[in-house]
């Protein structure tokens, strides 16, 4: 049944029962550490998956359901086309309960100045055999059914699912394919032993193992800081909502500066604001302020600052930095990431909606939300082995882990087995931050 972000009061799915060994201990129950678990045990290895709270509870479960090639970062797109395929294989074996289409994916310019950054990915949509192609002004009117805009892209290709589904609905295959998955079971710590990974530190008690995939989305910065290992990451709040049910504008996904839309299976849309988004200010902000003023300049107006409060997010003020592992963690003390989502902006979607389609109106909102989207300084993630022999990473997906979720789980898992990850991750080592590389970030498309 679909249902709408999942919370600390749902029932727990996954109890374990927790194991004394493994092979690979993967930290965190979303889209990318269930997708690398499912390579893993796919390969033979035994599994553990420690979520703190629920699986798919956070981003993973809050995001729009879009499955895009479109707009991608050049280096990224090499595995999101993967990824696209995966999508199509976990279809076959799963079923429609993933709430899968492909409806395909638009993106509509207020301005020249969209169509010019368009055409920037086309060369990109070719090198990687998309079916991407600019929209005239008629064309674009003709497939969503408004004119109010300049042009666009499109790729038909793209699709859409239904996340708060979907990563669940894997997980329950996963776990009957042999994967332990424990919710409600934090991870405080590692055990190392002359420079690599031993083991981790639960609440719920001790697991030796040969490897660790930190895959905590907006929780990884504060937990690698507690190992010794620096990452330059941030969280924004997306706000995000749901109608009741609409007739049918367009069967895939759609977005502009001012809003974004994607068909739902029920009938209605999931609406978000097209780029805007919202900043906490925490210490790491000061922190790491010099390594996401670029992206800042770039991207200034698209950020509203807020004061942070005094708890209740991994950069807020009041959150332990350090913690005894054999009394507790901050990640128990917030088992779900729920922030509330600005109301404010979602009504401005709501208008922007109705000024797009008049004849619709403002659409009626059934539930709203709002997620913390860990982000990195060139928007794009770290895939790569810590310092810390064993300990990998997969985090800052900034924004864009649903989609490409298992393509990064495959490249994952082959990394952890010591086998080639079939694309170049040079983009994507975590030494960029420290080499002395320049940090560019990625298009905002």
């Amino acid at each position: 049944m679909l249902g709408f972000p999942i919370s600390i009061d749902q029932p727990a799915q996954h109890s374990g029962p927790l194991p004394k060994a493994c092979d690979v201990v993967v930290i965190g129950g979303g889209i990318i550490g269930v997708m690398t678990a499912w390579f893993l045990t796919r390969a033979g290895q035994k599994v553990l998956i420690c979520e703190k709270g629920r699986v798919s509870a956070e981003q993973s479960g809050r995001n729009w359901g879009w499955i895009r090639q479109q707009g991608r970062d050049a280096d990224e797109l090499p595995i999101m086309v993967e990824s696209l395929a995966i999508w199509h294989d976990l279809v076959a074996e799963l079923g429609e309960a993933l709430g899968f289409r492909q409806g395909g994916a638009v993106y509509m310019a207020n301005g020249a100045k969209d169509m010019a950054e368009f055409e920037e990915f086309m060369p990109h949509a070719r090198a990687n055999g998309l079916d991407t192609r600019m929209l005239t002004k008629p064309e674009l009117s003709a497939l969503l059914g408004a004119d109010i805009w300049r042009g666009g892209m499109v790729t038909p290709s793209d699709a859409r699912a239904e996340p708060w589904v979907a990563v669940p609905v894997i997980a329950q295959a996963l776990a009957e394919k042999g994967c332990v998955i424990v919710e409600n079971c934090a991870v405080r710590g590692l055990d190392s032993s002359n420079g690599r990974v031993t083991g981790v530190v639960t609440e719920l008690g001790e697991v030796a193992c040969n490897a660790v995939v930190l895959a905590g989305g907006a929780w990884s910065s504060l937990f690698l800081r507690a190992q010794g290992v620096g990452l330059p990451q941030l969280s924004v709040l997306s706000s995000v909502a749901a109608t009741d049910a609409m007739p049918q504008i367009f069967p895939g996904n759609a977005a502009d500066s001012r809003f974004a839309f994607r068909r739902r299976v029920d009938g209605g849309y999931t609406i978000a604001p097209g780029s805007a988004h919202d900043f906490f200010i925490g210490p790491d902000a000061f922190r790491h302020f010099t390594r996401f003023l670029p992206v800042l300049r770039k991207d200034f107006t698209s950020t509203r600052f807020r004061a942070a409060a005094p708890t209740g997010f991994p950069d807020a003020w009041g959150t332990a930095r350090v913690w005894d592992i054999s009394c507790g963690s901050p990640f128990e003390d917030m088992r779900v990431l729920n922030p509330a989502p600005n109301m404010k902006a979602l009504a401005a979607v709501q208008d922007a909606f109705a000024a797009a389609y008049p004849q619709l109106g403002r659409p009626k909102l059934r539930s709203v939300w709002g997620g913390m989207i860990d982000t990195m300084p060139d928007v794009v993630p770290v895939l790569d082995e810590a310092p810390l022999a064993g300990l990998f990473i997969a985090t800052g997906m900034s924004g864009h882990g649903f989609g490409i979720g298992p393509g990064i789980g495959r490249v994952m898992a082959d990394r952890v087995m010591g086998k080639p990850a079939g694309h170049d991750l040079t983009r994507f080592r975590l030494a960029r931050f420290s080499d002395g590389s320049k940090i560019k970030p990625a298009p905002a498309l």
